[in-house]
């Protein structure tokens, strides 16, 4: 039998300002390192990461997670000698087309700009929970984990409750000068929807699955958030096989 080569949905914002839309507002979008450290990350292990984002098309980066070429994080340099992944995130597909079951997890990426509109999204907590409920992993990283707060259970619960998560800190968006721009900060309101939160040093990697949730703080977290990911991916497909065996 041939081995399936297991998939992963990137999810990005689409939002690129720090407020309204088409405002004269700071530009903001995806903060790059959290997309290209988890997208290569997929690939190198083998796996497969298709990119969304909320409206499609052209998903903007934060023009701050970019430096001088020779400065940036290493997967981003590798981003910027890559055409093709380039084209990928200049060409996403709609969150609107999105199939849970074509995929074996989720991946929110952060920055600023999914504070704005990954909640409140009807579109995006369907398939959150569609994910949930059919035992899909679903990561998110930093700011990503906005796209929870919107995710209620069957009994109409946020499905954060009692799960120990992480996220940027409000310790860390005072650090950034961005607490009173932001229009929410996230642990706050991790917290107050029943969210275990936890969180490790300031800018330092830190992440934590609480069964198929899988959470990090931060940006420098995204590699552990996604070697989490793929850990949790393989395993589950190691078992499926032994059950059909059975």
């Amino acid at each position: 039998m041939i081995e399936q080569t297991r998939k992963i949905a990137m999810i990005l914002t689409s939002h690129d300002r720090m407020g309204a839309v088409h405002s004269d507002a700071e530009p903001t979008g995806v903060w790059l390192e959290e997309f290209t450290t988890p997208f290569y990350a997929f690939l190198d292990a083998g796996l497969s990461a298709d990119v969304y984002s909320i409206l499609g098309g052209p998903a903007p980066i934060d023009p701050r997670s970019v430096q001088a070429r020779g400065e940036n994080p290493a997967s981003v340099e590798r981003y910027f000698d890559d055409p093709n992944t380039q084209t990928r995130l200049g060409f996403s597909w709609p969150l609107s087309t999105l199939d849970i079951s074509a995929y074996d997890g989720l991946f929110l990426a952060g920055g600023h700009g999914t504070v704005w509109d990954f909640t409140p999204n009807k579109t995006l907590a369907a398939r959150i929970r569609t994910a949930l409920d059919t035992d899909t992993f679903v990561a998110a990283v930093c700011h990503g984990p906005s796209g929870l707060l919107g995710v209620r259970d069957g009994h109409g619960r946020p499905v954060i409750a009692g799960r120990r998560v992480t996220g940027f800190s409000n310790r860390e968006e005072r650090a950034v000068g961005l607490d009173q721009v932001v229009p929410f900060r996230l642990e706050t309101q991790l917290k107050a929807q029943g969210a275990h939160y936890m969180a490790g040093p300031d800018f330092q990697s830190f992440a934590v699955r609480d069964g198929h949730l899988i959470t990090g703080q931060n940006p420098i977290s995204s590699a552990e958030t996604a070697q989490l990911l793929i850990e949790a991916v393989n395993s589950a497909a190691a078992i499926v096989p032994q059950r059909q065996a059975a």
